[in-house]
């Protein structure tokens, strides 16, 4: 979305026909359930890894490292929607920024995938359609200009159009299911392998989808990543996705990854408390990726950051989210509006990290399942404030560090006069104390390029990564694993891998951290694939605070891999 000129401010403005439907009547941002709500959080029953799927933004970058890497880094980014190579688009009468090619070398140097928005070629939003053989040609050059773009690997789909279903043009382009048949195939006539996204609709809508759906089946133009919006309130997100899946499932279509590249209004973007209802329905839902709505200035990664460098209220938010590690584990709130949160485990730190907030008064996290973290707990407990996108908060306020005793394998936390807007950290850890920095990486965890995210009950965390298949001399399709790191001082590190590799003979995959050079890594044959336990070690000389550290089987600047090999984990000591 675009600019907020109007009240309810949307950008360039939807009807308010749309509007009322993808709010289901405007939502007010104070939930309506009274306080003395409950959060219920069973670390005993994980559901997904860690992949911080909701830290992402529309347009969250700029040309010239805008913002700094050192306020994204921290946030685990996982992917972005950036405007197309060339982009005209000025949002909010801004010059137009933020091209996918462009901010790809920061993309990359903290993790993050991009798909790329085709139709922000245009400057105009809503976009004013010129002729087919304008976009056409248009596609034409944007592809090609990625194609050409060798050093850039990490293109995570192509969206074809952004919100037809109130800004394609049927009287001048024809209908828009003809027309994503004729710009797919434009597309993989000369990209055979980048995912392709859409449709991009501005709100869920099942009748809408369910004609989109069989067009493109019955053409065999169905696209790779399904994604719609979620804008003015999270509380149908759950229905909205589990209707998605029945929909998919009646027209005999295999199950699509899910984005939902635009999420939170403008009266709740800023909002920490507000934010973490999103995210924690996001995660339940088993989305893959879902990025903060864009509604005012480019490259500040959606109002997280000010002046470029400081970190905003929300900021802290996300923040707790990629202190996040190991797997997601189940919440349960009361219903889907008010109280409301997102966490996770990590069984090798012994540590349960709780993100909550979107009700005020008096209310309590119940945390059930903690029985391998002893008799007797400690709990901090942390605020952020709803500040707004223009004031730093240098750091979120401490409430209290308590000691609870635990009884049944669970305690309950009460917490007092909470603010609907402000979001709220739990961190529950054995009283007894863990490593003063995280030592284990899951690959799971990780920013993955062209490789899969696999279960086994023999690796760390239960997850693993595989199918690390690809090296080309394109490096476009190459495939590689990016950790980002976090340690107390500059030193030589000893970093252990666990991983899988039943070749039969020893496999390569190249080394290299913080854009550096590369060396090898060799892996010598197991057992079988899925099967852990097997270890090497090599050194690693990494700098204070945040480093990313890439293990490649192709990669820029790499001669490329030998043979195959599975990641479990790294471990840094």
């Amino acid at each position: 979305m675009r600019t907020p000129r109007v009240t309810p401010r949307r950008a360039a403005g939807l009807t308010a026909a749309l509007l009322a439907a993808a709010l289901g009547g405007l939502v007010p941002l104070a939930p309506a359930e009274a306080a003395g709500a409950t959060l219920t959080v069973n670390v005993a029953q994980p559901f997904r890894p860690v992949t911080h799927v909701a830290t992402g933004g529309l347009y969250g970058l700029a040309e010239n490292s805008r913002p700094d890497d050192s306020t994204l880094l921290p946030l685990k980014v996982n992917s972005l929607t950036q405007p197309a190579p060339g982009v005209g688009q000025r949002p909010n009468g801004q010059p137009p920024g933020g091209d996918a090619l462009l901010v790809a070398p920061q993309a990359t140097r903290v993790g993050a995938g991009e798909y790329v928005r085709m139709p922000d070629i245009y400057p105009n939003f809503p976009y004013q359609w010129v002729s087919w053989n304008d976009w056409l040609a248009k596609v034409d050059t944007m592809v090609r200009a990625r194609l050409n773009a060798t050093s850039v690997t990490n293109i995570a789909g192509w969206e074809l159009w952004n919100e037809p279903d109130w800004t394609w043009n049927t009287g001048a382009a024809g209908s828009f299911n003809d027309a994503w048949t004729r710009t797919f195939r434009a597309v993989r006539a000369l990209d055979t392998t980048t995912p392709i996204v859409g449709p991009s609709i501005s709100y869920y809508n099942r009748s809408w989808l369910s004609s989109f759906l069989t067009s493109a089946k019955a053409a065999g133009t169905l696209p790779d990543i399904i994604c719609w919006h979620e804008l003015g309130s999270p509380n149908n997100i759950a229905a909205n996705i589990a209707n998605y899946r029945a929909l998919e499932s009646s027209l005999g279509i295999s199950p699509r990854r899910i984005a939902i590249n635009e999420y939170a209004a403008t009266s709740e973007v800023d909002v920490p408390g507000r934010v973490a209802s999103y995210v924690a329905k996001l995660e339940r839902a088993g989305v893959e990726s879902a990025h903060r709505a864009f509604w005012y200035e480019y490259g500040t990664m959606n109002g997280l950051v000010v002046n470029n460098n400081q970190p905003t209220g929300t900021w802290w938010l996300y923040k707790w989210y990629g202190d996040m590690a190991g797997r997601m584990v189940t919440t349960t709130p009361a219903t889907q509006s008010g109280l409301d949160g997102f966490a996770a485990y990590d069984s090798t730190r012994k540590t349960v990290n709780v993100v909550f907030g979107n009700e005020s008064g008096t209310n309590t996290v119940r945390v059930t399942g903690i029985g391998a973290l002893g008799s007797s707990v400690r709990v901090t407990l942390q605020s952020t404030p709803a500040n707004g996108r223009f004031t730093a908060v240098s750091a979120p306020t401490t409430i209290s560090t308590s000691t609870y005793t635990v009884s049944n394998g669970e305690i309950s936390v009460p917490v007092s006069n909470m603010s609907a807007t402000s979001a709220y950290s739990l961190v529950v850890q054995p009283v007894s104390g863990v490593p003063s920095y995280q030592q284990r990486y899951e690959a799971e965890n990780a920013s993955v390029f062209r490789a899969q995210r696999l279960t086994s009950s023999s690796a760390s965390e239960g997850g693993y990564v595989g199918r690390i298949d690809n090296n080309t001399s394109a490096h476009r399709t190459d495939s590689y694993v990016d950790f980002v790191v976090n340690v107390p001082t500059a030193r030589s590190y000893t970093m252990t891998i666990g991983y899988a590799n039943a070749t039969g003979a020893t496999a390569t995959q190249g080394l290299a951290y913080n854009g550096g050079g590369w060396t090898t890594v060799s892996y010598p044959p197991t057992s079988a694939w899925g099967q852990f336990g097997a270890t090497i070690s090599t050194t690693v000389n990494l700098r204070a605070g945040y480093n990313v550290i890439r293990l490649a089987k192709g990669s820029p600047n790499f001669a490329g891999g030998t043979g195959y090999a599975e990641l479990d984990y790294i471990q840094l000591t």
